[in-house]
């Protein structure tokens, strides 16, 4: 009976020790800052062509952002769900899918 709780014990400690790794290992959602040339400045979950080139859009890490987010060169554009797209004079242009 002993060895049985012990064998028991072992199993869930490597269970536990399993799923943990597998957390340590799947890769945390990060979000990227793109800016076009005129400083408007939004949240991107990827990086999409098709940008016009004429923006000049830049991509910064996400660090980038909470460093620059008081800076007076740059305006906060509203953060898109779909951010399928870019801003251009303040208005939101969707690519067509």
């Amino acid at each position: 009976m002993r060895s049985l709780k012990t064998s028991l014990k072992t199993g869930a400690f490597a269970a536990v020790l399993a799923v943990g790794g597998l957390a340590v290992t799947v890769p945390v959602a990060s979000a990227e800052v793109a800016c076009n040339s005129d400083g408007e400045c939004w949240r991107v979950h990827q990086r999409y062509s098709g940008y016009p080139a004429n923006l000049g859009i830049q991509f910064y890490s996400d660090d980038w952002r909470k460093s620059h987010e008081r800076d007076s060169h740059y305006r906060w554009m509203r953060d898109r769900d779909d951010d399928r797209g870019y801003y251009s004079r303040g208005e939101w242009h969707a690519f067509s899918r």
